[in-house]
């Protein structure tokens, strides 16, 4: 499976903002965009102002990054949040939120999506008592996401069974800390969702 592995740090400071890969290093001091936060390479500090064009192209670029997805995978999202009824863009980010590696982090059981991403696909995750190792896979309302039995001892879990006040978990998810269940009540609407981007740029990008 296709993904990123270069250095997450480096995707935040070319969106210039926290793009929250990493954990709790993009709360610390340590964190690269505290440090230098101006893009990387050679001319960073003096890039001139952004045309409509690369406003746009970042937006896109910044909610694909944060999501873990690919260009391709991206698109074919767009495309699919194209064809449903009503915004465009509120369908594309409901698409996002409702990858099985974003439920994962967004109830607290992993640290970062890409975390979550490992959790999945190692197998640590049951949807509905089944197990589903495919991070992409979609959640439906109602849907149970829990941690299987044999997994509930790692450290990750003892982690997020003793952390699990420290994150919000959004209103469409509840969760069951003793038993590292997640309850889906329903796919979330765009005000459920705190991700930081203007999915109107990406519509309008896609739409030229």
């Amino acid at each position: 499976m296709a993904r990123y592995t270069g250095a997450d740090c480096k995707l935040c400071r070319r969106e210039k903002t926290k793009l929250f890969l990493k954990g709790a290093k993009c709360e610390s001091p340590k964190c690269p965009i505290e440090i230098r936060p101006y893009p990387p390479g050679e001319h960073g500090r003096g890039r001139p102002k952004e045309s409509e064009y690369q406003l746009q192209l970042r937006e896109k670029q910044k909610t694909r990054r944060i999501y873990g997805i690919l260009e391709k995978q991206f698109r074919n999202y767009y495309e699919e949040a194209n064809r449903k009824s009503g915004k465009t863009g509120e369908n594309l980010l409901q698409i996002l939120e409702s990858r099985l590696d974003n439920v994962v982090f967004r109830a607290g059981l992993a640290v970062s999506r890409d975390a979550a991403r490992q959790q999945v696909r190692h197998g640590h995750i049951l949807v509905n008592g089944k197990k589903v190792d495919i991070p992409s896979y979609r959640v439906r309302e109602h849907d149970i996401i829990e941690v299987r039995e044999k997994s509930r001892n790692l450290m990750p879990y003892e982690v997020a069974r003793a952390t699990v006040g420290d994150r919000t978990v959004p209103a469409w998810l509840g969760i069951v800390p003793d038993k590292l269940r997640v309850l889906v009540h329903q796919l979330p609407v765009r005000q459920q969702i705190d991700t930081q981007v203007q999915e109107q740029l990406i519509v309008e990008l896609y739409s030229k």
